[in-house]
């Protein structure tokens, strides 16, 4: 498999790279990894968010695409704002959906970043990250179609399977997933190093990650 980033969206945004790493996962429902998401915090209020260092990146890569981050809001900033409500007791719980989402959502409020994981199974042939097109839409995961146009997306042979903002049902890790694609979207060049640790500290540690394969992002 090759990913590569689009020449359109480089040039707009120069700074933008992703990690990513296929691995081989124990397809599990722990208490552990359950209770490490319900017991999730940062260390900022919900007035802080959206000037939050690396959320405010995000935010504004998605400006300079023309894309308002406050209309179609990405996962990492939505996932952020719940876990200051729960911990605010201002919402109800953080939902689990299995380790290995689990792990994904822990990884993205640890590093502030969007973080894909999909059923590497479901991925046909190679993905292009680029920005949507006009008429494009994101078929996102428990909620509406997402207007795709001048959002950033992935793409396979089949189509958009995600997007900073959501990944899709077509490529959705279920109970019969055995082996992934994880991907954290760095909207700068900060920290990579330690993101790339914690991924793989994650996954080896609590879904026993066999078969770790990193992917260069051209």
């Amino acid at each position: 498999m090759k990913i590569s980033i689009n020449k359109e969206l480089k040039e707009k945004l120069p700074n933008f790279s992703v990690i990513a790493y296929t691995m081989d996962v124990d397809n599990l429902k722990t208490d552990i990894v359950e209770n490490m998401l319900t017991s999730l915090k940062v260390d900022f209020s919900i007035d802080d968010v959206t000037t939050n260092y690396f959320i405010k990146q995000t935010r504004d890569a998605y400006k300079i695409l023309k894309k308002d981050p406050s209309h179609t809001r990405c996962a990492t900033e939505a996932l952020v704002r719940r876990v200051i409500k729960h911990n605010n007791n201002e919402s109800g719980p953080i939902y689990s959906l299995g380790d290995i989402i689990d792990l994904g959502n822990i990884l993205s409020v640890k590093t502030l970043r969007s973080v894909c994981v999909v059923d590497l199974e479901k991925i046909v042939k190679d993905i292009e990250i680029r920005v949507g097109r006009e008429n494009e839409v994101v078929n996102a995961i428990n909620r509406s179609a997402i207007n795709a146009c001048n959002l950033i997306v992935y793409c396979d042979d089949l189509g958009i399977f995600g997007s900073p903002t959501s990944d899709t049902l077509r490529t959705s890790v279920t109970n019969n997933t055995k082996s992934i694609l994880v991907m954290i979207m760095c909207f700068g060049v900060e920290n990579t190093k330690e993101n790339e640790e914690l991924l793989k500290e994650l996954y080896i540690n609590y879904a026993n990650a066999k078969n770790l394969n990193k992917i260069l992002v051209e």
